[in-house]
């Protein structure tokens, strides 16, 4: 790991000790920061956006963005809320409209720039303008359609926390998982005649996560406990990363981004993975959408405006995300969303205005960029580029 880091492949590490800082300056200024009740409710903030910015990451792993995601999201929000509430529909049926519509949208996205080459900039710059006034057109005159309390959507977004026993018992799921995963690795790594982690190092990087897991589920339990909604989204997240690092096509993934051509020489279908990407990209938003409206428990014209697709995009570069394609892992829109909504928990506890917010959340984004920018130089010099 040493010897990768000073190779310029840095992986999380900048993310990990930003969020260090970041929470030992505000916890100093405000000791109510790190309290339980606020890193439940940071917990529960974070995983909407936090779904969006996951998609985010699919769509920068192959050198491409999304602009439209925020537009998406609130759309698949008014449309669950007309679906749900309007028009009488169940509320997994709506759910389903919405989240279709989303792939549906993520693959029109794939199409057109498969097939006439359009920049995926100006595609989702176009869905974003595009969808903003569907979303209007939608809500009608009303603007705004408030979600049933008593829902059982709402509840989850809202009020329903996973039992302590249960949490404790998907901290050791987790810990085995790692053990095991990380096991076979080894295993599949030696038979092909390459160097692999020692059966000590996993197990004591799985006792380690144990034992943080377990800290969290205690901690976050002196109050409300752990949502199940960040449960949702950390779920989510092992998905993603369980697909990217361990599956074909997965690794199709990394290649396309690290260098088109060469994917598309060694036989990968370069245009199945960018409609792919943009298929998770639209339906990750859509899925946040419909967790930002349950958490609000209303849709309205404003929902998916304003930051939310500032959020999602800088949540997944400074989780580590590169901006060129090819680097990045399922973790950086986690690690990412958590620290953009420590910035704003803090700022909002010591009662700054919302423009400083935006400001140090652009200071750090600036920051993550310029690292990625001089730990790819750093790759390049050392031949791993």
């Amino acid at each position: 790991m040493v010897e990768r880091a000073r190779g310029g492949d840095l992986g999380v590490i900048p993310v990990v000790v930003g969020l260090v800082v970041i929470w030992t300056v505000l916890q100093i200024l405000n000791p109510i920061f790190l309290s339980s009740a606020n890193l439940v409710n940071l917990t529960l903030e974070s995983a909407a956006v936090g779904i969006i910015a996951l998609g985010i990451v699919c769509v920068l792993l192959v050198g491409q963005i999304d602009l439209s995601v925020g537009s998406v999201s609130g759309l698949s929000g008014a449309v669950l809320a007309v679906l749900f509430v309007g028009e009488g529909l169940p509320v997994w049926l709506a759910i389903l409209a919405a989240v279709v519509m989303g792939a549906v949208i993520g693959w029109v996205y794939g199409q057109l720039f498969n097939r006439f080459g359009v920049p995926s900039f100006v595609i989702t710059l176009a869905g974003l303008l595009a969808f903003l006034g569907l979303q209007l057109y939608v809500l009608g005159t009303k603007g705004s359609i408030n979600l049933p309390f008593d829902s059982g959507l709402v509840n989850f977004a809202q009020l329903d926390f996973v039992p302590a026993w249960l949490s404790y018992t998907l901290a050791v799921i987790a810990a085995v998982w790692l053990f095991a995963s990380g096991f076979l690795h080894a295993q599949e790594r030696r038979k092909a005649g390459l160097s692999a982690k020692s059966v000590s190092t996993l197990a004591l990087r799985s006792v380690a996560l144990l034992v943080v897991l377990a800290f969290v589920v205690w901690y976050l339990g002196q109050t409300r406990g752990v949502g199940w909604m960040f449960v949702f989204f950390v779920a989510l997240v092992l998905i993603m990363h369980y697909l990217l690092s361990r599956t074909k096509w997965g690794r199709a993934v990394y290649a396309v981004g690290g260098n088109v051509e060469a994917a598309r020489r060694a036989g990968i279908n370069v245009k199945a993975i960018y409609t792919s990407v943009f298929v998770l990209c639209s339906t990750f938003a859509a899925v946040g959408g419909i967790l930002a409206a349950a958490r609000l428990a209303a849709a309205n014209q404003s929902s998916g405006s304003g930051d939310v697709n500032l959020n999602a995009i800088a949540a997944a570069v400074i989780g580590g995300t590169s901006l060129f394609g090819g680097r990045g892992t399922a973790f950086g829109a986690l690690l990412g969303i958590i620290v953009i909504q420590s910035i704003s928990s803090g700022l909002t506890l010591l009662n700054l205005d919302s423009s400083i917010r935006f400001v140090v959340t652009g200071a750090v984004l600036l920051l993550a960029v310029i690292v990625d920018s001089v730990s790819r130089r750093s790759r390049t010099s050392h031949g791993r580029a």
